[in-house]
């Protein structure tokens, strides 16, 4: 049986291809997908950034939701036409950092849909310990989401960040109104900054205060809010240099900054600001299962607001056309509607 995949074929280019399907090898399952959630490191690689990495043509993609459609041999914890999601991590078990219990961050960590195939096919056959249960109920589009919640949850775990603190997140994309959400959904206090102020209104009637980075001093705005004190965390979350550069003059004494952003170069920072208030620089990547699970569990509750965050949902054949509006900043989340081939 053939089905219709999207790949990344290199020179920024996506195309689509018409594959036979391969049955699930020993210990995978084949899951049927029904959304693929378009997001930035997808867009990366269909810029050329991560050429280096990547083998084209690559079908890629990792935010997603399915029903088991076929077990392999040995695979027994499963069940055909149950609900799923993938954690797409698959680690070696053996480097120092999985030996010491970091095995998310594997020094060698295999990213799927990165440096293996991944979502955006209609059959997808994965390792069966990367799955995570949905429940029944959970609408599959809005499973789609549960990947980059559990990136926004294991970003505000990481934190430290607990109810009756104060939150700034800086960069109100998907990952950042995530991460302000989950933020809020712990009882701190948030406030986004973003520079778009479209992404500006619709942040704001999630209810959410925001700040203009260009309308004056930063600083002093987040003082204002603090009464003096600073935030207790900032989220970087934008990627830009000068958004790293601010982030030291937001927080608090011994405040916390957290490096959400992929910088694609070493940035400057104000060290001199994180001695005199004995700031704490945390790093935070990917995710591990209980993140995954904690996710699943806000959506199934309504914490994330799904139907507001999905911008538009288009077709397989419309994948490549969905990184323009990303690309463009007209979208705040795509979905690919896999399910429907065409």
């Amino acid at each position: 049986m053939s089905m219709l995949t999207a790949n990344y074929v290199g020179h920024g280019q996506v195309s689509t291809a018409e594959v036979v399907e391969a049955p699930p090898a020993p210990g995978f399952v084949q899951i049927a997908v029904a959304y693929t959630g378009l997001c930035g490191t997808d867009l990366h690689i269909v810029h050329g950034n991560m050429d280096a990495r990547v083998t084209t043509p690559l079908v890629f993609g990792h935010e997603m939701s399915g029903t088991i459609a076929a077990l392999g041999e040995g695979v027994s914890d499963w069940q055909v036409g149950q609900p799923v999601t993938v954690m797409p991590l698959v680690w070696d078990g053996t480097c120092p950092g999985c030996l010491e219990g970091h095995t998310h961050i594997c020094q060698n960590l295999e990213f799927i849909g990165i440096d293996s195939p991944g979502s955006l096919q209609a059959l997808w056959n994965v390792p069966a310990n990367t799955l995570v249960a949905l429940p029944e109920g959970l609408r599959m589009d809005h499973a789609a989401l549960v990947e980059p919640v559990a990136v926004a949850v294991h970003d505000v775990r990481r934190s430290g960040l607990v109810a009756g603190q104060t939150a700034v997140v800086v960069g109100g994309g998907p990952i950042g109104v995530l991460i302000a959400t989950v933020a809020r959904n712990v009882g701190a206090t948030v406030t986004v900054v973003e520079l778009d102020p479209t992404r500006r209104a619709g942040i704001e009637a999630l209810g959410f205060a925001t700040l203009d980075p260009s309308a004056g001093d930063l600083a002093a705005a987040v003082e204002d809010l603090t009464g003096g004190k600073g935030a207790d965390v900032v989220f970087e979350v934008s990627g830009a240099a000068a958004a790293v550069r601010s982030t030291t003059a937001l927080a608090k004494v011994r405040g916390t900054i957290v490096i959400v952003a992929i910088h694609p170069t070493p940035r400057e920072i104000d060290l001199q600001r994180v001695f005199w208030r004995e700031l704490t620089i945390l790093g935070a990547r990917v995710y591990e299962r209980r993140d995954f699970e904690g996710a699943v569990a806000l959506l199934a509750a309504g914490v994330i607001p799904a139907d507001t965050l999905i911008t538009k949902i288009v077709p397989l054949s419309g994948t490549g056309e969905a990184f323009e509006d990303l690309a463009a900043g007209r979208a705040m989340k795509v979905l690919v509607d896999v399910a429907g081939q065409k």
